[in-house]
């Protein structure tokens, strides 16, 4: 990846996970608790939501890798399950709110990229740009969402699965040591399997957005 692609992708990067987690704290909001609200997480302000080594490490680690895609997570949004009107029900939902907002934005983007084209005498000049950008930001969000979606804790897919289990099989694995998480993402990301799921999904995903809005 050149770095002029880099300086385009980082902020998208950024303001995709930032609203990832102002989804979780807005949810968990929603709910009951008030807990991420307090602590100012649902700002649109990037510094409260970056994590050292999810926002910052770990992309430098990809791209050190020549990785074809780059993904990124924020800093976790507290939360109080006490406080939740529903626990068990309520924890899926606020992990779900996460992944729902990526879904947003790449809808918002292919409005967007749609509109560009029809208006295009309207952008001359900057067409090629804005669609440039707006494939990237789709392309961004794409990976996020079934990069969290994965069931592997501590990644919202797994807490996700875990409405479905038996409370104590829930239990035990959402227990599973978070490092033990990190050498299987990282097994998915090195052996290209996590490109093989994001490539599947990217086109059909692709097709039916394109089909949809007349492409």
């Amino acid at each position: 990846m050149d770095f002029q692609r880099i300086l385009i992708y980082l902020p998208i990067l950024i303001f995709s996970f930032m609203m990832h987690e102002i989804g979780h704290a807005y949810m968990a909001d929603l709910r009951g608790d008030d807990t991420a609200r307090r602590l100012g997480r649902i700002t649109l302000n990037p510094i409260p939501h970056l994590d050292l080594f999810g926002s910052l490490i770990f992309p430098a680690m990809l791209l050190l890798m020549n990785s074809h895609f780059l993904f990124a997570w924020a800093k976790p949004v507290p939360f109080n399950p006490s406080k939740l009107k529903n626990p068990r029900r309520d924890i899926p939902l606020i992990a779900f709110a996460g992944p729902f907002v990526h879904i947003l934005l790449i809808i918002a983007s292919f409005i967007f990229l749609k509109l560009s084209l029809v208006f295009s005498q309207f952008t001359m000049g900057f067409t090629q740009s804005i669609i440039e950008f707006l494939y990237i930001m789709i392309s961004v969000n794409m990976v996020l969402f079934i990069f969290n979606l994965l069931p592997i804790p501590p990644l919202d897919g797994s807490k996700i699965i875990s409405y479905f289990l038996p409370q104590d099989m829930a239990a035990k694995y959402m227990s599973m040591n978070q490092y033990i998480g990190f050498i299987i993402l990282m097994i998915f990301v090195s052996t290209g399997f996590f490109g093989y799921i994001l490539n599947f999904f990217t086109r059909w995903t692709s097709l039916i957005f394109f089909t949809i809005l007349g492409y």
